[in-house]
């Protein structure tokens, strides 16, 4: 299948980049993906293609990644990531939208399905990042949330070659089930190729670091959010039917999150996959694709 369609969406001081299969004159229904922390709009593009015979299909770059703005490191609390996409379902004037989002990305739909309620026809969130605020802790960030936040600073930036990039990749236990095809994704889309024709990350050390610190609230349930306070008791608003999916071999704190998140929306369905880990679209694209097609099958 041919490359998808880049766009730029927004002020071009912070655009919002995304990739789009299909034609919006087709008719088809918008599909609209969100991907992790870290990633980019192509590590979808197994799924994309095959969503793409049903759907006109959207992913973008969450900001702080890929090819979307990079702001200061105080601008990426959870409203400003749903703010985004608010403003790119507006820009695009998309309705009857199939949101489908991974970990803190699940999140982004979730708050955004409350705020443009009448933009989502139903979501399916794998491990979406929740806090449940209902019980709130005060305590500050543990020391080992800390410690992850500070090694991320340590990670490498630059590699030789996208060939020597992949290779380390793979051999990484976070990549190793990956598909061939989402791997390179990720290298040819997540890095930047210099003219000496090393790669370079696009979401450095920096900004990743800054990502992660209210998630890793968020996980330990101190978030409590910026000036515009804290979003997560808008989930318990949410009206379209909503699917929270786990994976098997995922960390036990996805799945603390999911069950949050299962408690606070109303009528929400459940779906969990064997044997594949957290990246379950990136894993096990067809396990993915099978479930997404039933739970759009199913009435609202």
């Amino acid at each position: 299948m041919s490359s998808p369609t880049r766009l730029l969406i927004g002020d071009a001081s912070a655009p919002i980049a995304l990739a789009r299969w299909g034609e919006p004159a087709s008719g088809k229904p918008p599909a609209l993906l969100l991907h992790g922390t870290g990633f980019v709009a192509e590590v979808w593009t197994e799924v994309a293609e095959a969503l793409a015979a049903d759907y006109t299909v959207y992913a973008l770059d969450r900001r702080g990644h890929g090819l979307s703005h990079k702001p200061a490191a105080d601008r990426y609390h959870f409203q400003d990531f749903a703010d985004d996409l608010c403003m790119v379902v507006e820009r695009l004037d998309l309705h009857g939208i199939y949101g489908i989002g991974h970990s803190a990305g699940a999140t982004d739909l979730l708050l955004a399905a409350k705020l443009m309620p009448d933009r989502f026809a139903r979501l399916f969130v794998m491990e979406p990042t929740v806090m449940d605020p209902r019980t709130p802790r005060t305590a500050g960030l543990s020391d080992m949330s800390k410690a992850s936040v500070q090694g991320t600073l340590r990670r490498r930036a630059e590699f030789d070659s996208d060939d020597a990039l992949f290779r380390r990749l793979r051999a990484a236990p976070a990549f190793a089930s990956w598909t061939e095809s989402s791997l390179w994704a990720y290298v040819n889309n997540g890095f930047a190729k210099l003219d000496d024709g090393r790669m370079r990350l696009r979401c450095t050390p920096e900004i990743e670091s800054a990502l992660l610190v209210p998630i890793f609230e968020a996980m330990e349930q101190i978030y409590i959010g910026d000036g515009r306070g804290n979003p997560f008791p808008w989930l318990s608003e949410i009206t379209c039917p909503v699917c929270i999916a786990t994976a098997e071999q995922s960390w036990p704190i996805y799945r603390q999150m999911a069950d949050r998140a299962g408690a606070l929306i109303p009528h929400a369905s459940r779906r969990t996959f064997d044997g594949v880990g957290h990246c379950v679209a990136q894993e096990a694209p067809q396990k993915l694709v099978e479930a997404l097609r039933t739970f759009a099958a199913q009435p609202d």
